[in-house]
């Protein structure tokens, strides 16, 4: 069944670990969701929006190795799939279960492979999927930058997560196709920039400008660029590995999700440091450099902006967007949606989580309190204004592909709850074996 252009909103479930471990930062609980997730969704019915970023705990939900706690997600996914609301699942965002360690853990992919598997299983109407958000930020921030989760800063630390990463992201994609041949996939990555400041700055930032292609052309295995590759292969990739990505071709399933946000573009100076350098090149240029890499279809799946002082910053933030899509789409790239993130305010966000200040960052369609903001009244009224005149009828994508009926899901569940306890219990062996 083909639907009109996906108009999103997202909950905001990052999980991060900060301090050595010893802290989670859980924006779900931050945010109120696991006391106000009814009336949550309640929100996004009464703004009319049919499509939601949104994922369950992870380190709640993924108790260890074949074991799941499924009664959030029973609670959650019944009343949206009761609610009509079709879910982008984010299955994996910014970090993991305390038993998994964190993003150096070389047995991460395979097990968060079974992980999708079980909730695909278990939900087989859901077809929309993000199984890891924002694989290079998670990179970047966990193993380069130091903030999160391992909180290491050398380039072999960026690389083990970042193929890490990618690869729970792959077999986590063929793992859900077993169960959902039809299951389409939006990355939901940052799309960012790297500007010269001065002509000493040019090869630091031609070298950000290539690193930050590098989770979508492993995802998409496509041949990194010559500087790139010698780049993974002196930290840590092996050609193995490598191959592992060049060989797995899933792009014909995916679309591409790129996030927008006034820090996406950024100063670099001659020694490498970078600044902040604000709205420069903008959402429509910088996708379309992504497009032109991957040419496939396209989704703005993450932008907000703080409302302030005046009260309309984020209401004309919200519009400058807006009208980037719009030029994306009449350059003719087949671009399927726009989300503004999240449905509510965020916590801690001001200092990318990296401290638990309890500050509220009025970013969302609505306050902690669930009272609308002027960005939800406008939001509310561009999706009625454009929502009929922008049909998804893209040549080479309808989304969704086909809803599956109830019965037809029902009368398959058993099949595929039996397949899967199968291959856990085969993973979880020969990762046993490997340990011993």
């Amino acid at each position: 069944m083909a639907r009109s252009f996906i108009f999103a909103t997202g909950i905001e479930n990052s999980i991060p670990t900060i301090q050595n471990g010893r802290r989670r930062i859980d924006e779900l609980e931050k945010c109120k969701h696991y006391e106000y997730w009814q009336k949550d969704f309640d929100l996004v019915e009464e703004m009319d929006i049919h499509f939601l970023r949104y994922g369950i705990p992870l380190h709640k939900s993924f108790l260890h190795p074949g074991k799941y706690d499924w009664s959030f997600a029973d609670v959650t996914f019944g009343y949206l799939r009761k609610k009509g609301i079709i879910p982008i699942t984010d299955l994996c965002h910014f970090g993991v279960p305390d038993w998994l360690g964190n993003f150096q853990n070389p047995d991460f992919p395979e097990l968060f492979a079974q992980y999708a598997r079980a909730f695909s299983t278990r939900y087989p109407w859901v077809q929309l999927y993000t199984p890891v958000n924002e694989m290079f930020i998670c990179a970047l921030f966990s193993a380069y930058y130091g903030w999160w989760n391992e909180q290491l800063t050398t380039d072999k630390a960026f690389v083990t997560a970042l193929k890490n990463i990618v690869k729970a992201n792959v077999l986590a994609m063929h793992a859900i196709l077993d169960v959902r041949p039809d299951a389409i996939f939006i990355q939901s990555e940052s799309s960012e920039y790297f500007h010269a400041d001065n002509p000493k700055a040019i090869k630091p930032a031609e070298l950000m400008n290539a690193r930050r292609f590098l989770s979508l052309d492993l995802n998409y295995g496509k041949r990194v660029d010559s500087e790139m590759y010698e780049y993974l292969m002196d930290n840590g990739m092996t050609r193995d590995e490598y191959h592992f990505f060049l060989d797995n071709h899933l792009k014909r399933h995916c679309i591409m999700g790129n996030d927008y946000y006034i820090t996406n573009e950024h100063r670099v100076s001659e020694d490498g440091s970078t600044k902040a350098a604000g709205e420069v090149f903008g959402y429509h240029v910088i996708t379309s450099q992504y497009y032109k890499r991957y040419k496939i279809p396209v989704m703005h799946t993450e932008t907000n902006i703080k409302q302030g002082p005046r009260g309309d910053e984020a209401e004309r933030w919200l519009w400058k967007e807006w009208a980037n899509v719009m030029r994306v789409r009449n350059d003719g790239v087949p671009i399927v949606g726009f989300t503004w993130y999240s449905l509510t305010d965020q916590v801690d966000w001001d200092t990318a989580l990296r401290s638990e200040n309890n500050s509220v960052n009025a970013l969302g369609l609505f306050d902690l309190e669930r009272r609308i903001r002027p960005v939800g009244t406008a939001y509310k009224q561009l999706i009625k204004d454009w929502r009929e005149v922008l049909p998804t009828q893209s040549v080479c994508l309808n989304v969704p592909i086909k809803t599956t009926s109830a019965s037809a899901i029902d009368e398959n569940f058993n099949q595929n709850a039996e397949r899967q306890l199968r291959n856990d219990r085969s993973t979880t062996t020969l990762l046993n074996a490997d340990k011993k």
